[in-house]
C-alpha cells in the first residue's frame, strides 16, 4: 500500500490539489470537499462506468447525482459527443452550481472538462483519471478539446478543475496497450527535462510495466510533479508549456491520419517522439547513442516506433500543416539537444525533414 501524496499546480487562484495513492475512491471526503453545490453530474464510458461508476456514486450520498456513458475511443471525442452532454445537461436542468465529474480517461477528461468550460459559461469540474496516460498527463494542466476530422484537439479551451484524484487501484483494470500508452508520457517527462527521470525509467521499465505498486507511485508523482511546475510556469503554452508537446506533432499528424481509429493517443506519441530524437539527431544535436536508448526504452514498454505503413512524407507534411503549433505558416516542433534537454524549434532546415521523414515512412 503506498500513502497519498498531494501536490499542487499553483495557478494563484485558480490553484488545485493533485492527489496519488492507493484506493482513493473509497474516501467520501477527499472528492466531496472540491464539491460546492449539490448536484453532481458524471460523465464516463462504457468500459470504465461497470468498473467504477457505483463505487463514486457511494461517495456522495447526500448529492444530487446524474451520470453519463458515452462510447469508448478517441474516435467518440467529437461535437457530436459533446452535444450528447450538453443534451443531458439541459434535460436534467443543470445549473451553474452543478459539478461536472470526468471519470475516465484522456477522452473523457478532455470532452467534459470542455463541456464544464461551456455550459453556461463555466461550471465546476473533477478529473478522476482511470488511465495512467490520463494520471500523469491529460488531466493536469486544464487543456480541453474535441477533436476535428481537420485535426486533433482544434476545439478546445484552457479550463481548471478544481482538483484531480489520480487513484492508483484503477490502474489494475488497465489493458497492457493502454498502460503502454500511459508510459509514453511518463517518459516524455524523463526526455524533456528530468535526466534523472529518464535514467530511473531506464532502470525499472519492467517493474513499471508489472505495475509494481511503489514504482507506479513514483512515475505517476514525479511525472504530475514535473508537469505542474510547467504549467504553474506557463498555463495557457506561450513558452515553455510547449514542450510537453515532444513527440505530439508528428504523433497528431498519425492519428489524423487512420481517422482516431486502430492507434492509441500514447502508441502515436511514442512514435513521434522516435521520430523527433532521429531528427534531433539529423540536426547535430543527439548521437546515434542517444537515439537507440530512447527507442529501446519506448520499444520495451512496448510502444511503436513506426508510423503506418501507408504513411508518406506528404501525409505527415499536409496533417501537421494543421497542428495548433503552427506559427506564420511555420510549423514548429519540439526536439532534443540532449536527454532531459528539450527545446521548440522553428528554425530548421526543411530539406532535413523531409530526409527524417522520407527515412521514417520508407522502412
Amino acid at each position: 500500500m503506498v500513502t497519498m501524496q498531494t501536490l499542487k499546480v499553483e495557478l494563484n487562484e485558480r490553484s488545485y490539489p493533485i492527489y496519488v495513492g492507493d484506493n482513493l475512491l473509497s474516501q467520501p471526503d477527499l472528492l466531496q470537499q472540491h464539491i460546492p453545490g449539490q448536484e453532481v453530474f458524471i460523465v464516463s464510458n462504457t468500459t470504465v462506468a461497470p468498473l467504477y461508476l457505483k463505487q463514486l456514486k457511494q461517495l456522495l450520498p447526500d448529492f444530487r447525482t446524474e451520470s453519463l456513458e458515452l462510447p469508448d475511443g478517441e474516435k467518440y471525442k467529437t461535437a457530436e459527443s459533446l452535444a450528447v452532454i450538453y443534451d443531458k445537461l439541459l434535460q436534467q436542468r443543470c445549473s451553474r452550481t452543478t459539478t461536472l465529474i470526468a471519470l475516465g480517461g484522456g477522452v473523457i477528461g478532455d470532452i467534459t472538462g470542455f463541456a464544464a468550460a461551456t455550459y453556461q459559461r463555466g461550471i465546476h469540474f473533477v478529473q478522476i483519471p482511470t488511465t495512467l496516460l490520463a494520471q500523469v498527463d491529460s488531466s493536469v494542466g486544464g487543456k480541453t478539446a474535441i477533436n476535428h476530422p481537420l485535426g486533433k484537439n482544434m476545439i478546445g479551451a484552457f479550463y481548471q478543475p478544481r482538483c484531480v484524484i489520480a487513484d492508483l487501484s484503477t490502474l489494475k483494470t488497465l489493458p497492457e496497450r493502454e498502460l503502454a500508452a500511459g508510459m509514453a508520457e511518463v517518459i516524455k517527462y524523463g526526455l524533456i527535462a528530468d535526466a534523472d527521470f529518464f535514467d530511473w525509467i531506464e532502470k525499472n521499465i519492467h517493474g513499471l510495466m508489472q505495475l509494481q505498486p511503489e514504482l507506479i507511485d513514483t512515475a505517476v508523482v514525479r511525472s504530475c510533479a514535473n508537469k505542474a511546475k510547467i504549467v504553474a510556469a506557463d498555463e495557457r503554452e506561450n513558452n515553455q508549456r510547449a514542450l510537453l508537446n515532444l513527440g505530439h506533432t508528428f504523433g497528431h499528424a498519425i492519428e489524423t491520419f487512420v481517422s482516431y481509429k486502430g492507434w492509441l493517443h500514447g502508441e502515436a506519441v511514442a512514435t513521434g517522439i522516435s521520430i523527433a530524437a532521429k531528427f534531433s539527431k539529423m540536426l547535430g544535436w543527439l548521437n546515434q547513442q542517444d537515439v537507440d536508448r530512447i527507442d529501446s526504452l519506448l520499444s520495451a514498454a512496448k510502444l511503436p516506433l513506426d508510423p503506418p505503413g501507408d504513411m508518406q512524407t506528404d501525409d505527415f507534411m499536409q496533417l501537421m500543416a494543421h497542428d495548433k503549433k503552427v506559427i506564420d505558416s511555420t510549423i514548429r516542433f519540439v526536439l532534443l539537444r540532449s536527454i532531459g534537454n528539450a527545446t521548440v524549434n522553428s528554425d530548421y532546415d526543411a530539406a532535413v525533414l523531409k530526409q527524417c521523414l522520407d527515412e521514417t515512412t520508407n522502412h
